[in-house]
């Protein structure tokens, strides 16, 4: 695992998930890098016309670049930023553009920064790549994917094996308590009643290879019960909303 050096700088691949101005010509940068986890950057002067970075900050880019600062440093510099993969038709799509920004702000919520985690990099470079080779944007299946797999990484997966108290088996899965409890540990309202066909879909997608995964050809059916599960399970069980998908819905 590659570390920020002794002399005070990184070298990695990064995905750039979102930017903001700092003061008239600079920006802050998160990305989602292959082996430092969530790195913020400052960029010096990229929206100058002139500027060597150009097209490589742009959302959902794919670069190599190299950070500048001491390995506690919160805000290193980039000092240079070369294009991998630029997925410049995700962002010309307004349906994948938004899309992308929900998944990039859900990540940036859900992962600390600074903490190495390869296996979310790469989760996200095949949602990249899957979208942009599919032009899947409009359906649910690649982002449903995305965030059962991003939860697990990030450890905010539900508790799905059976009853979260006596263990027995259970499909009454309580949002709020982001498990399955069953009717004799508690009783009341306030629970979705999980299909077992949907509980196997949900185990099959958070363990098999995703090679494997895009050769399922799920029914409506149950994709709409899955993704009303996820939805309940991020704004009900772990408490995170996303300005993204409340414009979406909206």
């Amino acid at each position: 695992m590659q570390r920020f050096s002794s002399s005070g700088g990184g070298r990695t691949e990064g995905i750039v998930l979102r930017s903001r101005p700092l003061g008239e010509a600079d920006l802050i940068v998160e990305y989602l890098t292959r082996d430092f986890g969530i790195q913020s950057a400052f960029a010096k002067s990229p929206r100058k016309i002139k500027s060597r970075f150009g097209g490589s900050l742009e959302p959902f880019t794919l670069a190599r670049i190299s950070l500048l600062g001491k390995e506690e440093a919160r805000l290193p510099r980039l000092t240079q930023s070369d294009i991998i993969r630029p997925f410049q038709t995700l962002r010309e799509d307004l349906k994948c553009f938004l899309l992308l920004s929900e998944l990039a702000e859900l990540t940036l919520k859900l992962l600390p920064e600074r903490a190495p985690e390869g296996e979310a990099f790469r989760l996200m470079l095949w949602a990249l790549e899957q979208l942009e080779t599919g032009r899947e944007c409009a359906g649910p299946f690649i982002p449903l994917v995305f965030k059962i797999r991003l939860l697990s990484i990030a450890g905010y997966a539900p508790a799905l094996k059976g009853c979260v108290k006596c263990r027995k088996p259970s499909t009454r899965y309580f949002p709020l308590d982001g498990a399955l409890i069953c009717e004799a540990c508690k009783k009341g309202t306030g629970f979705m009643e999980l299909s077992p066909p949907m509980l196997k879909f949900y185990e099959g997608l958070s363990l098999w290879p995703l090679e494997k995964v895009m050769r399922i050809k799920p029914s409506g059916r149950l994709l709409l019960e899955l993704k009303n599960f996820i939805e309940a399970h991020i704004k009900d069980g772990i408490s995170v909303w996303t300005r993204t998908s409340r414009f979406r819905e909206g």
